[in-house]
């Protein structure tokens, strides 16, 4: 082997060197540069859901605060109650009495503590307490005997409070609250009866005006008959609204029975 072709081994094994030290250093490189790059964007993942979990902790901290000692959240329902534009804030509250629980007719124990209304308005500060009452509502493990009790739902349309009774085939009934006079007021109520599929009746009553509809199916008990409906107005003697802070018990409230004028 000549001087000349040994000149060229050597040059040749350096530059496959120099080659494959410059490949490796470049993915070194950039190796790095996407492990930071993915190691960044998981901080950021983590400082989003840190900072959403902070928010969460601070809205239940500021919503627990209006809630009594020896009473639990039961339920959030949020809508705009005094059309202003921002969300506000109902809570159904429940007792935690050790009393409270108690054996059914199943001998299976159930939680018969009973359960309130907490109303909040948002503000620019927080929350400001708009109407309470801690204990109008009975439990969700009531006995319905025969049938089961009826379910309570709160729902918010157009700015009112609607207090829901569900009561599966034979019906529903409704209170409407509206706020004025620094408290929430009942300015409606409607049942709605029915047996199965028969409808039996509707009552609507607005208490702004005095006024009850009772709409009467005198088909209901002819199973052929086409339901025909016969409406009846009557003209309420005017009394004071209801306060929804000063309701006692709901399942005592017989709003069907108000004396009328003749």
């Amino acid at each position: 082997m000549n001087k000349t072709t040994v000149v060229g081994l050597i040059l040749a094994i350096f530059m496959l060197s120099g080659c494959r030290d410059k490949a490796r250093s470049k993915a070194d490189t950039a190796n790095p540069q996407a492990a930071v790059s993915q190691s960044m964007n998981r901080i950021s993942k983590v400082e989003k859901q840190g900072d959403m979990h902070q928010y969460d902790v601070a809205d239940r901290q500021r919503i627990t605060d209006f809630i009594p000692k020896g009473y639990k959240l039961f339920e959030k329902i949020s809508g705009d109650l005094n059309k202003d534009g921002l969300e506000d804030c109902v809570l159904i509250i429940k007792a935690t009495r050790k009393d409270g629980f108690v054996k059914n007719s199943f001998d299976k124990v159930v939680d018969r503590n009973r359960r309130g209304i907490i109303i909040l308005f948002t503000e620019k500060d927080g929350y400001k307490l708009a109407s309470k009452n801690y204990n109008c509502f009975s439990s969700e493990n009531e006995d319905g005997g025969v049938y089961f009790a009826p379910y309570l739902s709160i729902d918010i349309r157009n700015s009112k409070l609607f207090v829901h009774y569900a009561h599966g085939r034979y019906g529903y009934w409704e209170y409407c609250f509206r706020y004025q006079d620094s408290d929430f007021m009942l300015i409606g109520y409607e049942s709605f009866g029915s047996q199965g599929p028969t409808v039996l009746g509707k009552v609507s009553i607005n208490f702004l005006t005095g006024v009850r509809y009772d709409d009467d199916n005198v088909n209901k008990y002819d199973d052929d008959a086409e339901e025909k409906f016969v409406r009846k107005v009557i003209k309420l003697k005017k009394e004071p609204l209801k306060k929804l802070s000063e309701i006692d018990d709901f399942d005592e409230l017989e709003i069907e029975r108000l004396n009328t004028d003749d």
